[in-house]
């Protein structure tokens, strides 16, 4: 009798734990998961959607299974030749959500979705199909004569490329990211995100948000007038 109680016990925590979570295999698609190559090599690059197929199993399939293909190799390769995707890199560094996109690993949700993945033999299963399926090796095979390759080897022989990386400090865009740092803004925004609940998931709920909302933005106008009201130091 004393050995049914935790035998008993260990069962009902593990279906409260099934019955809570969704199985990573039977996970819907997400609608925002990119169709494309091309798609899938600019949400990689983005900080502030980089981390999704590591917070959902379900996600992480898809990503591993991007990854077998070379066409998504071949599109980050081609994300690299733009000097355009280096100024978005930066700039999204400097956006507020990227840093709402790594807090969110701090959701106890996001363990308890890997926790039951880790125990459920579909999503071991699926990611083990995607290691021996064998057209994907052929893929990689024949990814050297693609005309994909093919295309992008040319573009590195093209001297317009050169040119336009030569050109990129004088882009207006990249002038803007540069002087980004020095709105002070964009560190408003950024103490914004950090007083703001909904960045930490969960456990931002438990934030006080009466004194924040009701705190009054500050002012430098106002901060300046405050300052000048101050009494000067005595002269010697």
């Amino acid at each position: 009798m004393n050995r049914i109680a935790p035998l008993f016990a260990a069962f009902a925590t593990a279906g409260l734990i099934s019955s809570g979570l969704t199985h990573a295999a039977d996970a819907p698609a997400s609608a925002a998961s990119p169709a494309t190559p091309q798609a899938m090599a600019e949400k990689m690059l983005d900080p502030t959607r980089n981390t999704a197929a590591f917070k959902d199993p379900a996600a992480f399939q898809q990503w591993s299974n991007a990854m077998m293909n070379p066409a998504t190799s071949m599109a980050l390769m081609q994300q690299g030749m733009d000097p355009n995707t280096s100024m978005r890199m930066l700039s999204g560094m400097m956006n507020p959500a990227t840093m709402q996109n790594y807090m969110q690993f701090s959701d106890p949700s996001v363990a308890m979705k890997w926790l039951a993945a880790g125990i459920d033999p579909r999503f071991a299963s699926a990611l083990l199909a995607q290691g021996i399926n064998p057209s994907t090796y052929l893929n990689m095979m024949q990814a050297p004569v693609s005309p994909q390759m093919q295309a992008m080897g040319a573009q590195m022989l093209n001297p317009a490329m050169y040119g336009n990386w030569m050109a990129a400090p004088m882009n207006p865009a990249t002038m803007n990211t540069m002087m980004a740092p020095m709105n002070p803004g964009m560190y408003g925004n950024w103490m914004g995100a950090g007083m703001n609940p909904n960045t930490y998931g969960p456990w931002g709920q438990m934030m006080p948000t009466a004194p924040a909302a009701a705190m009054p933005m500050i002012d430098p106008a106002l901060l300046m007038k405050l300052l000048q009201m101050l009494p000067a130091a005595p002269t010697k």
